[in-house]
């Protein structure tokens, strides 16, 4: 059976593994451990661990985030493994990766449902207890047969224990579809909060985010705690959003009734895909989004707290962009990469 006590060889940590954890990292997060890791879904590679000693099962039988060398080496992913009895590990933990606020599972309840685009839906579940979180961290829906995808919320912390995420659905995909058809009342399980790329409170400079897809959700969180606390006030916010066509954006209507809206928050929309800009009018932005914030800012976007979420390409390309082209120091670039 899946679980026991696990030792990290390094610190002499312990922590127990119960079935309900899933995952060696979920477990770790929930004993409050600073175990490294950015996607928590196998992609990324930085949960990586080396064995000790011990049996462990695959939760997948070959996650992206390990090389054919991490192999060789006998690496695993504590994402994708769990503990078959006791083990020990071999793995550096960190204070910046120790979570915020308590990492739980809970069932939660949908309450509400409102489309954004033809194929994005915003979801509202409410759990037992407040909804404790950073802006721009993330959860962990579980699904039928054991299946998870993790997922940003959209909205703010608050006692009243809603839990807002902005889902894509796509059309191959198993776990979203499943998502499209829940009705309200019915419910689902949420593990976390999880997710590094928060806000950085001690940071005095102005801040770009940028969002692509469903990527708009821990964007829109995070421009709402700006525009609402005080502390921020003196700061300029400005949110990219890129679309493929006209039809794909959204996300103003969650901001413009701040009263900030307009002045120091100030939203641009950018459509990727020219031939539909041009047949439904559009008289926006054109191009990639990424595109647009250089064109924009040029040299003073070294200038800025950067956030950004959205699909594989359009982070390769702003890493790209920001880090490569433009020189912004790493450290001003917030983002949790998802594959």
């Amino acid at each position: 059976m899946a679980g026991g006590q696990i030792t990290i060889k390094e610190t002499g940590e312990r922590f127990l593994q119960s079935h309900v954890d899933g995952s060696i990292l979920r477990a770790a997060l929930r004993a409050g451990i600073g175990f490294p890791y950015e996607c928590s879904s196998g992609g990324c590679g930085s949960c990586r661990f080396k064995p000790v000693e011990g049996d462990f099962s695959d939760l997948s039988l070959d996650p992206g985030g390990l090389s054919e060398r991490d192999k060789r080496k006998g690496f695993r992913l504590a994402c994708q493994s769990s503990a078959v009895g006791d083990v020990t590990i071999s793995v550096t933990t960190r204070r910046e990766f120790e979570p915020k606020h308590r990492f739980n599972r809970f069932a939660a309840r949908l309450t509400a449902l409102r489309d954004l685009t033809p194929d994005m839906r915003e979801f509202t579940f409410v759990g037992p207890k407040a909804a404790m979180f950073l802006p721009g961290q993330y959860a962990i829906l579980e699904g039928p047969a054991n299946q998870t995808r993790c997922y940003s919320m959209s909205n703010l912390p608050n006692d009243q224990g809603n839990w807002q995420f902005i889902i894509k659905r796509v059309v191959t995909g198993e776990f979203s579809n499943w998502l499209f058809g829940l009705e309200i009342g019915e419910a689902l399980t949420i593990d976390g909060p999880v997710g590094l790329a928060h806000i950085v409170e001690a940071s005095q400079r102005d801040v770009i985010c940028i969002a692509g897809g469903s990527g708009l959700a821990p964007i829109i969180s995070i421009a709402r705690a700006l525009a609402s606390d005080p502390a921020h006030a003196a700061k300029q916010i400005h949110i990219f959003y890129g679309g493929r066509t006209p039809a794909d954006l959204c996300g103003e209507g969650h901001l413009n009734e701040f009263p900030c809206w307009g002045e120091r928050l100030r939203f641009h929309s950018v459509v990727s895909d020219q031939a539909a800009a041009d047949a439904a009018g559009w008289t926006g932005e054109t191009g990639f989004v990424h595109e647009s914030v250089i064109r924009q800012f040029g040299e003073k976007v070294k200038d800025h707290e950067i956030y950004f979420a959205g699909p594989p390409p359009m982070a390769t390309a702003l890493q790209s962009a920001l880090m490569l082209e433009m020189k912004v120091p790493f450290e001003q670039i917030h983002f949790d990469r998802f594959f």
